[in-house]
This record gives C-alpha cells, sequence and structure tokens, in this order.
C-alpha cells in the first residue's frame, strides 16, 4: 500500500484505479493488447507515469501471448511488470501463463484480466477465477475501482514474496465505473535488471517439471494460510450465527451492499467479503458457513468460491439454481435472488418488488428492434457491399472479431470464432469442398488489420503452404478502433505517442509466400467490386492460391474528412426496392412513405451509396 499523503483526490475510471495503483507500487514495465473493457489501463498508465516523471516502458504488443512472455522476462530479471489484456485474450496467453506458475518469478509481475460478464463486448463470459484455479495461481478480485488500485499494490508485494505471478481479475463494471481516488506519490524503484542464469528453473525439462509442481503446490498452501488474514478478505456486518448468511466477491459485493443499505439493512446482514477468492482460505470460509443455518454464495459470472467449499449443504448459490446459471448479476437479478432468502429469515416482511411488471410492460410495447451497424461513411461497408455482390449467396464468409464483425447485417459474414480464426477457417471451408470433389464455393475471409497481426499471420503462413484459394480481405482502416483507437503494428505509434518502427502490411503478405495482392480504396464501390472479382478469379486459376485484397482508408470516427465530401440526394426514380438498406445498409438512410429518405444529420457526405443503387436514384445533391 501506498504510504505518502495524498496529494489531490481524483473521479477515475475502474481501469484508471487499476494503472494508478500499479504506478503507485512501482511498475516498471507495462505491456498489453487492447480489448474492451480493459483498453483503458495502458494509455493511462502511460499518462500518469508521463505525469509524474516515472520511467516506464510500455507496449502494445501483437498479441496477449507476446504480451506475457515480454513482461515475463522483464520479472525475471527483477523488474516489477504488468502485462493487461480481457478474459477471451487470457485464452491466447495460457500457454506461458500456465508455465509461469511452475517456474515463477523474480519481479514481481500482475497480469490484469478484465472479465466480461453479460457479456457486452465478448464473445464468451468465461471466469478468469475459474482459469486461476486451473492455472495454480493466486486471483485477487476487486469490487471497486478504490479497491482495485489498493490490490494492484498488494498483488505486486504478493507476488514477489511468494515468487509467483498474481492475476488481478477486474470486470466491466469495476473497468467502466468511475470513483473518487486519492492519489498516492509513485513509489521509484532503483532496480538494474539483473538476469540470474538459471537452467533448471527457467529452461527446466519435464523432469524439473515435477520438481515444480510439487513445489507450486507447497506455494499456494502458504498463499492460502496467508489470505486467511488478507485484507481483502473480511466480514461485515453482524459476526452472530443465524439463519442466513451470505459470501460475496466482486460487484456483486458491491451492489449487495448498496442493495441492503437502500433498505436499511446494512448491517444486519452477515456478509464474508472475498476479495481474494484463491487459493481459497478454507478455515474463514468454512468457518464462516459453519455458523448459519443457510449461506448464499454471490459471484458472477460462474461458479469459484462455490466450487471450492468442501460441504455444500447449507450453501445457496449457482449449484442449486438459487442464483442464475449465467449472466451478470445486476439489481433486478440480485432483488429476485435476495428477497425470499430474506424473507425466510425474518429479515423483511415480504419479498421485494423485482420491476417484473414493468419489464412485462415494455415487452408489450413491441418496440422496434435495432441490429448492431457500422458507422455511416464506415469504409467496411462498401467493402463488405463489393464482397457480397461478387460471392452472392453461395459465397461463403467467414470473418472476425472486431468492427467488422458487423457485417453480418450485410449478408456477408458467416461465422465469427476468435481473432484469426477467419483465415483459419477458409482454409478449411476450402479444403472440405476440393475434398469433396465438387465446385467450391467462392470464399472470402475478412479481417481487420490489427487482428491480422494478433493472430492472422500464422493462419495465412498454413493457407498458403497447405494450397488453400480463397480471397483474404484485409480491412485496413489504419488503427485499432472497436476497442478505443489503440494503434496497430503497421503504424509503429508506440503507446507514449512516439513513432517507432512500423511493420508495412504488404511486405508482409508477400513475406509469407502471397504472390496476388491488390490494395483499393473501398469508396470507389465500383473498382472494388472489379477487384473483388480478379481476386476470386485468381483463386480459381491453374496457377492461383490466396488472393489478398486490402481495402484502405482511415476510420471516420479517428481520421473524419479523408475523402472528397459528396452529399447526395434521392430522385423520383426510387422504387422502395430496399437494396441500399438490406445489401448496403447505411443508418443514414431510412425508408420513406415513396422512397428512400436521407438523414443530413447522420450523414457524413462520404457518397459511397451513390453507385450502390442500380436504378440511379441516389445521384449527387447537385444533380438532385
Amino acid at each position: 500500500m501506498p504510504q505518502a499523503p495524498a496529494a489531490r483526490v481524483l473521479p477515475l475510471l475502474g481501469n484508471e484505479a487499476v494503472a494508478r495503483g500499479l504506478l503507485e507500487a512501482g511498475c516498471q514495465l507495462a505491456f498489453a493488447y487492447p480489448g474492451t473493457p480493459s483498453s483503458e489501463v495502458l494509455p493511462a498508465l502511460v499518462r500518469f507515469a508521463r505525469e509524474e516523471g516515472v520511467p516506464l516502458h510500455s507496449a502494445w504488443s501483437a498479441n496477449e501471448k507476446v504480451a506475457l512472455e515480454a513482461a515475463l522476462a522483464a520479472a525475471y530479471c527483477g523488474k516489477r511488470a504488468a502485462v493487461v489484456m480481457k478474459q477471451v485474450g487470457l485464452n491466447v496467453a495460457a500457454d506461458p501463463l500456465l508455465s509461469s506458475a511452475y517456474i515463477g518469478v523474480r519481479g514481481g509481475l500482475v497480469v490484469v484480466v478484465a472479465d466480461d460478464p453479460g457479456p457486452t463486448s465478448s464473445q464468451t463470459e468465461q471466469d478468469t477465477r475459474q482459469f486461476a484455479y486451473f492455472a495454480k495461481l493466486p486471483v485477487l478480485d476487486p469490487m471497486s475501482p478504490a479497491e482495485a488500485r489498493d490490490m494492484a499494490g498488494y498483488a505486486f508485494d504478493l507476488s514477489e514474496r511468494f515468487e509467483t505471478p498474481v492475476i488481478l481479475r477486474t470486470s466491466q463494471r469495476v473497468c467502466h465505473g468511475r470513483q473518487d481516488i486519492a492519489l498516492y506519490s509513485p513509489t521509484v524503484l532503483d532496480r538494474p535488471a539483473v538476469f540470474a542464469r538459471a537452467p533448471q528453473r527457467w529452461a527446466a525439462t519435464p523432469r524439473h517439471r515435477l520438481r515444480l509442481h510439487h513445489a507450486l503446490n507447497t506455494r499456494l498452501e502458504s498463499i492460502a494460510a496467508e489470505l486467511e488474514e488478507c485484507p481483502f478478505n473480511r466480514e461485515l456486518g453482524s459476526a452472530t450465527a443465524g439463519p442466513l448468511g451470505i459470501i460475496a466477491a466482486g460487484p456483486p459485493l458491491a451492489l449487495l451492499l448498496d442493495l441492503l443499505a437502500a433498505h436499511r439493512l446494512a448491517g444486519r446482514v452477515p456478509i464474508l467479503a472475498l476479495g481474494a477468492p484463491h487459493p481459497l482460505p478454507r478455515r474463514l470460509v468454512e468457518g464462516f458457513i459453519a455458523r448459519f443455518k443457510r449461506v448464499l454464495v454471490l459471484e458472477e459470472p460462474d461458479q469459484v468460491i462455490e466450487l471450492l467449499v468442501g460441504d455444500r449443504s447449507r450453501v445457496r448459490g449457482r449449484h442449486d439454481g438459487t442464483v442464475p446459471s449465467a449472466g451478470v448479476l445486476d439489481a433486478a437479478a440480485l432483488t429476485r435472488v435476495l428477497g425470499p432468502l430474506l424473507a425466510e429469515a425474518e429479515l423483511i416482511d415480504s419479498p421485494w418488488e423485482t420491476g417484473d411488471a414493468i419489464r412485462a410492460l415494455v415487452a408489450g410495447l413491441d418496440l422496434p428492434a435495432r441490429a448492431p451497424t457500422l458507422c455511416p461513411g464506415c469504409p467496411h461497408r462498401a467493402s463488405f457491399f463489393a464482397i457480397q455482390r461478387v460471392g452472392g449467396k453461395k459465397g461463403i464468409y467467414p470473418s472476425d472479431i472486431g468492427c467488422y464483425t458487423l457485417g453480418s447485417s450485410q449478408g456477408a459474414v458467416d461465422t465469427v470464432h476468435d481473432m484469426g480464426a477467419s483465415v483459419s477457417m477458409a482454409t478449411g471451408f476450402y479444403h472440405a469442398h476440393a475434398h469433396a470433389g465438387g465446385a467450391v464455393p467462392p470464399i472470402f475471409a475478412t479481417i481487420g488489420d490489427s487482428t491480422f497481426y494478433h493472430g492472422g499471420l500464422p493462419a495465412l503462413a498454413d493457407a498458403v503452404t497447405s494450397g488453400a484459394r480463397f480471397v483474404l480481405v484485409i480491412l485496413d482502416n489504419r488503427i485499432t478502433a472497436m476497442t478505443g483507437m489503440q494503434p496497430t503494428l503497421m503504424s509503429g505509434v508506440q503507446p507514449d505517442g512516439s513513432q517507432g518502427p512500423s511493420l508495412d502490411l504488404e511486405a508482409t503478405c508477400r513475406g509469407l509466400g502471397v504472390p496476388w495482392l491488390k490494395i483499393v480504396n473501398p469508396y470507389d464501390v465500383i473498382a472494388t467490386v472489379q477487384v473483388m472479382r480478379d481476386a476470386l478469379a485468381y483463386t480459381r486459376a491453374a496457377d492461383g492460391g490466396v488472393a489478398v485484397v486490402i481495402p484502405r482508408q482511415p476510420c471516420v470516427i479517428h481520421q473524419p474528412g479523408q475523402y472528397p465530401r459528396t452529399p447526395v440526394a434521392i430522385t423520383d426514380r426510387c422504387n422502395l426496392c430496399g437494396v441500399c438498406l438490406d445489401q448496403f445498409g447505411c443508418p443514414a438512410l431510412s425508408r420513406g412513405a415513396a422512397r428512400i429518405e436521407v438523414d443530413s444529420i447522420r450523414c457524413i457526405q462520404c457518397g459511397t451509396c451513390i453507385p450502390v443503387c442500380a436504378r440511379g436514384a441516389i445521384v449527387p445533391a447537385e444533380e438532385g
């Protein structure tokens, strides 16, 4: 914990609070790959370091595995290092993470992982606490931005005392919640980088790994003993025995305290707060459970505490259906869970109002659904239109994780799996059809520029060498747009804004063996359609293979105005056929009574919709 007096108080996002805690604890190197809800941690860390004049090395890495391995090497040298990612990014870093549990570290290593219960921006709502149990690593689970800041310092101390990586698991409501945080002076560590060679540890063979596994199990027992007295594991409210006790962790704990306070039950319900749930402080937890007739466990999004409890005969939670088996525990969900139990324990007269009547009323209004869509003027929209025009209904369209996932609304996205999977699955789709001996349908894989460097490189190398034939469209909008406009490796821009070496996208593809590559401006829809046709033809030629098309145009949010402005008008040639809505789908266009209408507020005047209409009903405004 910081010792110097607080100089000021600022209302910080949870991610900013984590960054401040890392800096105040002496973080010297930080690596990350952007992913909502974790993206703000690294920029905030860089900003605080600059403001405080603290030397810090920071980097946006190619992917989470690369980031963790770089941080591990720094920690091997005795430095304090942090690595930041979202929960599905931890899957990418799983190999070095599990190995690091055996090998350990010398300097402190904090692995910040942001979970997404719900989920709101992820393909899964996996629970990093379960990953920590699987990996045999300690995990901290803050309930608020302030606690997240405090836990960052504790995580570094715990890491160095036990020579182990420590996971600081935040979640969406902590990451993007805001709280007044007292700022303390950063700790500046004067530590030279010293790598002490120890091959039996750092390069351990399987024989030595067995020895390290035994040592890991012993280390976990020692950490569990410390967590029995950890300041983040504590009892709140009444300490007496009774009909009902509650064990809670993370954001559900904070919401529980708010609900009890709102209903004038603060301090009347015994609560065991578990901010450090793994390794489980068994004596503390099981001693608490023994005092009550029933114990409710509130955690999200999965069971961890429940599963680690030996005797669950008194425990209520997800395992018996008392708590929903998936999803975020918001106020409505907690109200439905708590009301009957509090009434049964005679702490309230009757279950709380759950708001079900209001939800039923809203559901009965039959409000129109608004599907997610790309921004007005997004260059990806024109690329997807061209792809769908050429590939048609028989085409197969594997895609990837990013803004361009929204190409599904244009019928040009069939699969979305994980980072880089579009390329690998295109290879699989090709070989599956080729193996059957029939005609291979058009295959157009789409992937973003940042995602290509993250997971597409080995997949493209595999596609080329396996003899696959498909069109790979690398949607280059010059930025990592979906997660907050972080720079890509192609830009060479570092987290602190300095310019470093850049990695050329075309040269990278050619270096992986791609002979056919074209760059196109997607705002030139006619030319883009023709390039897509040429690319498909190459994949079917006798000497063909993988064709790469790079539609290149800056993101309209990050770099507005990078195109000639062409206001448009709709003429009376419009017959409301709906092609511009269904296949192009710009949100600035809508169906009127007699013709398509243009929303002048939402339209950015890119003019891309003009060639979309086969009847020529969309024209430059001066012609209309």
